[in-house]
């Protein structure tokens, strides 16, 4: 991580490598296309069902508490408490499903890799992805299904982190060198730009009152989730049918699911020996990305408690923030090809962390800096994240995409913990909303620093 740490000339994208590497053929733009919109297709779990609607709008509201206590007025001591149990409980769900993330990852991927099955994984995990959704159908409003929900919902999470790791491991079969971080940032801008559009297909619906139909009993949330699986199963289509299937590396042999296991101790050790740069960037790269996901995360929340959004205005702040950071992701990528992913990452964290920090000193002036510094903090995250991906491809050993990628699933998971943790402690220390931004600014600029003294091997455009 320091300037202590060796050559690494076995790099796989490193100077030399590159100048000395075959002209690559052109990957056929159908194959691109049919890769990135995958990203389109699963989004809707993350923005409809994790984010913005199924689970903060029905999942742990008052429709899943008893009736006594579900008819107390709003701000009821008692009726507050039981609210909090009911996000209480969700938080211990998605905890365990962290869990299963971090010890499943990068062991599935490491099976993955040396079976050459990568897309087989993904397809699985997409499928049980869509099912997951599907089943969501089933989730009355009423509490004894609070659980089934909970579960079901986290279990999503999980699949949609294994066919995460899998799909990004194949970003290397649809790019070359010289089109890998434009390839990366078209799939994260796909992502962003899909999820817009289940957003707003779900908002015009609530405003035309889903034609008169009647809605109780949750069906409206249920409808929605059904929405999301069919979207999921239509649009995944492309990748399945058009990509084809990365083939295991010569001369290793397959493991199962068990001795996966030993021998990912054993790439860990040979990967910090032989690929320090790879090992150390998985690190840095893990608490950094768990300041970009505060950003999102607690967005809403600083535009509604501190700066006196409306619920309708965070709405449409919310819509806005993810259209500028897709259009701002797919540009950036074109960035990433030409300066490398490591400026596009150093430049879009140092201006997070500028922004951030302008934001916390103007928390009392209103309405307008809240709007500029959202949207340029929203402008900078998509290009961080997917340049993360490109620099990640580039640097990982051939036939271990798999394996790296369930690393990075796995490491981001270690210090998930991070924005959040700060974001309390500095509110509860301080007592009052805004000082929480400090805590996701702390968290950005410690990943800055950290990915600072990363060496990596020097970009090289062709």
């Amino acid at each position: 991580m320091t300037g202590h740490d060796a050559p690494e000339p076995e790099e796989r994208f490193s100077t030399a490598a590159l100048q000395a590497a075959p002209v690559h053929a052109e990957v056929p733009k159908k194959q691109v296309y049919s890769w990135a919109i995958w990203d389109w297709a699963t989004q809707p779990f993350n923005s409809v069902i994790l984010t913005f609607v199924f689970v903060s709008l029905y999942l742990v509201s008052d429709q899943f508490l008893p009736a006594n206590i579900a008819s107390l007025a709003d701000g009821d001591p008692i009726k507050d408490r039981a609210l909090a149990d009911l996000s209480s409980g969700y938080g211990v769900a998605t905890f365990i499903a962290g869990l299963a993330i971090l010890v499943l990852a990068p062991a599935l991927g490491q099976t993955a890799d040396r079976s050459g099955r990568k897309k087989r994984w993904l397809l699985g995990a997409t499928a049980g992805l869509a099912l997951v959704q599907f089943a969501l159908f089933f989730v009355q409003a009423d509490p004894s299904y609070f659980w089934f929900g909970a579960i079901t919902v986290a279990i999503g999470s999980v699949f949609s982190e294994i066919a995460g790791v899998n799909y990004n491991a194949l970003l290397v079969s649809v790019s070359t060198p010289r089109t890998i971080g434009k390839v990366s940032g078209l799939g994260w801008g796909m992502g962003y730009l899909g999820g817009i559009v289940a957003l707003a297909i779900v908002v015009a619906l609530t405003f035309a009152d889903w034609f008169g139909m009647d809605t109780s009993n949750g069906l409206a949330y249920r409808l929605i989730a059904v929405g999301c699986a069919v979207w999921t199963v239509i649009f995944s289509i492309p990748l399945f049918v058009n990509v084809p299937e990365a083939p295991a590396p010569a001369g290793v042999k397959r493991v199962n699911l068990f001795t996966a296991y030993v021998e990912l101790v054993r790439d860990i050790i040979t990967l910090y020996r032989t690929h320090r740069s790879t090992f150390w960037f998985l690190l840095a790269s893990a608490v950094y990305r768990d300041g970009l996901a505060g950003v999102f995360a607690f967005g809403g929340v600083l535009a509604a408690v501190v700066f006196g959004f409306s619920a309708n205005e965070v709405m449409i702040f919310g819509i806005g923030a993810n259209i500028v950071a897709g259009i701002a992701t797919i540009f950036a990528g074109r960035l990433d090809d030409r300066y490398g992913p490591r400026t596009v990452i150093v430049t879009a964290l140092t201006i997070l962390v500028v922004m951030a920090t302008g934001l916390f000193f103007l928390h009392d002036a209103g309405k307008i800096p809240f709007w500029i510094a959202g949207l340029v903090l929203s402008a900078c995250v998509g290009p961080a994240q997917a340049a993360s991906r490109s620099l990640l491809a580039r640097v990982t050993p051939e036939g271990m995409q798999g394996e790296i990628f369930g690393l990075y699933a796995t490491t981001g998971r270690v210090a998930s913990f991070l924005a959040p943790g700060l974001w309390a402690l500095l509110i509860a220390w301080f007592g009052a909303t805004y000082w929480g931004i400090l805590g996701i600014v702390i968290v950005l600029l410690a990943g800055l620093i950290l990915l600072l003294f990363v060496k990596l091997p020097k970009h090289v455009r062709l």
